[in-house]
């Protein structure tokens, strides 16, 4: 059978004071574009389908219609966990009758795992849970960490999980080695919130959400799927996709990755503000994309966010490198602490460090007058 992984939609999502809605909203469709596509036996969606517990009434009437059409309108089974940033109460609501029309969706950890079976295949969706509420589920004192947690649950699943089938786990965690962005939510301080990847070994297949990073782990059985958009700078080189797993009745499978195209990109630009608002430049560029702009440009530059929001509508984070800069200034002070040299000549070497450019005679003139004038003024006092 085959069935789509996806996860960590985050719907809602304000990036930067911006509101990603409508971004999402392209995005979404193109998924439903997807599917059609596909015809996949199963939906999968591994937590985080809201961006927050209290979300704003255009991301729940989004998810609302997307649902909608993937479920009723092309009926296609849909199975949902709620993540670590979505209200486990709230997609509850409607659970139970919801499983007429094959949307299956775990809010509330509960204690009984009872699969989800689909053309053969054993579905064992896992909603994200604290670990105190799982040792009070349990009532395990032992229970502390997110790998004890873990462990608890997959045991209660071995029980009566049946291994001559495929069985898939869908959850939301952080595997220990994977690879992090900045726009996760920390799950516990202290490493604690990790959980070993050898606690998904009986399952065929490890379906996870949490990670924005579609390569976010190198494993043969467990993946990410990685966010449905980017949501911070440091996913900018990311390439978001969905997977799409084919499954084999003795558990084995290949994986397909399909990109999801978003209305709006997130990139990094790098450049002089003089080059960046060059036509020459920006008529290659998708000047709509959602910007980081980082200027290379030397001294006072006035007002640059105004002007290349003339040309970029969308630069949300603005930045000067200074990274070299402040690295020289620390080279070059260090060095002063050890020196007679005078005046004029630390200024010498801390111009070439920052500038890069010669400290000819007429900067050593106009220094040098400036110098003795201090030295005046000086004196008088």
């Amino acid at each position: 059978m085959k069935f789509i992984h996806t996860a960590d939609w985050h719907l809602g999502k304000i990036v930067h004071g911006v509101h990603m809605t409508e971004n999402q909203r392209h995005t979404l469709q193109h998924f439903i574009r997807l599917i059609e596509e596909e015809k996949p036996d199963a939906v999968i969606i591994a937590g985080d389908l809201y961006d927050r517990s209290v979300p704003p009434t255009e991301a729940v009437e989004l998810l609302n219609e997307t649902l909608y059409t993937i479920n009723i309108e092309m009926q296609t089974p849909v199975i949902a966990i709620s993540g670590n940033h979505d209200s486990a109460e709230r997609l509850s609501f409607g659970s139970s009758w919801y499983r007429k029309s094959l949307f299956y969706i775990e809010g509330k950890l509960q204690k009984s795992f009872s699969p989800i079976q689909i053309k053969g295949v054993n579905f064992y969706p896992v909603p994200y849970a604290e670990p105190g509420l799982v040792r009070a589920l349990f009532d395990d004192e032992s229970i502390h960490s997110h790998q004890d947690a873990m462990k608890a649950i997959i045991g209660e699943i071995e029980k009566t999980m049946n291994m001559n089938e495929p069985n898939v786990f869908i959850g939301h965690a952080f595997v220990l080695g994977g690879k992090e962005t900045e726009s996760e939510r920390i799950l516990s301080v202290g490493g604690s919130g990790c959980v070993s990847a050898d606690v998904f070994a009986p399952f065929s297949y490890t379906a996870l959400g949490h990670l924005h990073s579609p390569d976010a782990i190198k494993h043969e059985k467990i993946a990410y799927s990685g966010s449905l958009l980017k949501y911070s700078f440091s996913e900018a080189k990311q390439k978001k996709s969905v997977s799409i797993i084919e499954m084999e009745a003795d558990g084995s499978f290949k994986v397909t990755y399909k990109s999801l195209e978003p209305k709006w990109d997130m990139r990094e630009l790098e450049g002089y503000l003089e080059e960046l608002l060059d036509p020459a430049f920006y008529q290659s560029q998708k000047v709509d994309d959602f910007l980081k702009v980082t200027l290379l440009d030397e001294g006072t530059v006035l007002d640059p966010i105004h002007k290349l929001r003339q040309v970029y509508p969308n630069v949300l984070h603005l930045e000067r490198k200074t990274n070299v800069i402040d690295e020289k200034r620390k080279q070059v002070f260090s060095s002063v602490k050890d020196t007679n040299r005078s005046e004029l000549d630390l200024f010498e070497m801390f111009y070439s460090q920052m500038t890069q450019q010669a400290f000819d005679e007429q900067k050593r003139a106009v220094m040098t007058k400036i110098i003795e004038d201090v030295r005046k003024e000086s004196d008088e006092w």
